[in-house]
């Protein structure tokens, strides 16, 4: 049995895509005969405060399932003030060099970036010719927070950008979630070792309906963060509720906000539903026409993992992000595309969706798609190879 090391700054009990990403890395390098640990902070994401049953603790270990989970402390903030975000960072990359420096490291171990810092921590202290690091690439940073406006191109950009690259440069596989990250990788070390790893999810889907029946207002869902990335907050302001009813999930920084507009605006066919386990908003997806997969502005590298867990529940997706993802939904016929930012081709193309365009045949089709395309084991067999 092999050692192997997942250094992250997600996993559950927290929610969202990279938690759930992790996760099920994890759990599947266990089945692979793996002997699987994880760092991560003490859980305080996305709310910006440690758990409860956590608090006040440096470090919490335990065992579960045959996988050991070290939750380190950090300086929790879901804070816009960029010196917070800065400084809850530096407190887990602090949490991670003492780690290091009184705990038997693995000869293998996974690194997660974006955060550049906290990956940049762990490459520094952990490479060594006799250990082997590779590093899950999910986001293009800086460039992607260039194009979110979240940076500029001054001195700090500059010194972030020499972080990216000394990660690359260091690691010994990278693993890229789009072939726009294995491209840019490969733009600055030709000859570095990457794999195309997708984020596919490791579900068992429930049954959609046979007695489906679509009447009245088209039911519109989007589920997942509610952050400035995404733009939940200008999409219920620029949708069109004429023929639609528009139905939310999640939280994050823009809840208040659309909150408040909800309030303020009956008018808007807008019905906000708060957070709930993934098992039940599995459930309750199964419910809506159809869902939305919105990015404010084209992120280079990014393709929302919203994609490959909506095809295998067999739900047509309306995807507003461009990029990748845009590619993704046209090869393989997952439902609509939207110019990214043009919320007028939005509402026209939502006002083109048909009731036969909705039926439940179409559904099937798109969980066969996933199936054949979207495999996490197939996947995971592939990376254990080169592991």
């Amino acid at each position: 049995m092999k050692d192997i090391l997942i250094i992250t700054n997600y996993f559950p009990p927290e929610t969202g895509a990279a938690s759930n990403r992790i996760f099920h890395l994890a759990e599947g390098l266990q089945k692979h005969n793996f002997k699987v640990s994880v760092i991560t902070p003490l859980p305080n994401y996305p709310t910006g405060k440690i758990f409860e049953g956590y608090k006040g603790k440096f470090k919490y270990s335990s065992t579960k399932n045959d996988i050991t989970v070290h939750r380190l402390w950090i300086y929790a903030s879901n804070s816009k003030n960029k010196l917070l975000r800065l400084i809850a960072m530096l407190s887990y990359s602090f949490s991670l060099y003492w780690f290091f420096t009184w705990n038997k490291i693995p000869k293998t171990v996974i690194i997660q970036s974006p955060p550049l810092l906290v990956a940049f921590t762990s490459v520094f202290f952990l490479r060594s010719k006799k250990r082997k690091l590779i590093l899950n690439v999910s986001d293009l940073w800086p460039i992607a927070g260039l194009e979110l406006g979240a940076f500029k191109k001054n001195f700090s950009y500059k010194l972030l950008e020499k972080i990216e690259h000394f990660n690359y440069k260091h690691a010994d596989l990278i693993l890229g979630q789009s072939n726009e990250i294995i491209s840019h990788v490969k733009s600055l070390f030709p000859k570095k070792d990457t794999f195309l790893y997708r984020n596919f999810p490791d579900f068992i889907p429930p049954k959609i309906s046979k007695t489906v029946t679509r009447t009245g207002k088209l039911k519109i869902v989007y589920a997942g963060l509610l952050g400035i990335a995404q733009g939940i907050y200008k999409l219920c302001q620029e949708l069109d509720y004429t023929y639609i009813q528009f139905h939310i999930y999640g939280t994050g920084v823009e809840q208040d906000k659309i909150q408040s507009l909800i309030s303020n605006n009956p008018e808007l066919d807008i019905i906000y539903h708060g957070e709930v386990s993934r098992d039940k908003l599995h459930e309750a997806l199964m419910s809506y026409d159809l869902t939305i997969i919105p990015l404010l502005n084209r992120i280079h590298g990014s393709v929302p993992s919203k994609i490959f867990e909506y095809a295998r529940l067999g739900l047509p997706m309306i995807y507003f992000g461009g990029g990748e993802g845009e590619k993704i939904i046209k090869q393989y016929n997952l439902g609509w595309i939207a110019k990214v930012g043009d919320y007028n081709n939005l509402n026209a193309t939502i006002s083109r969706i048909k009731p036969s365009d909705l039926e439940l045949k179409n559904g099937e089709r798109i969980i066969k798609t996933a199936i054949e395309y979207f495999d996490f084991n197939k996947q995971l067999d592939l990376l254990v190879e080169k592991i």
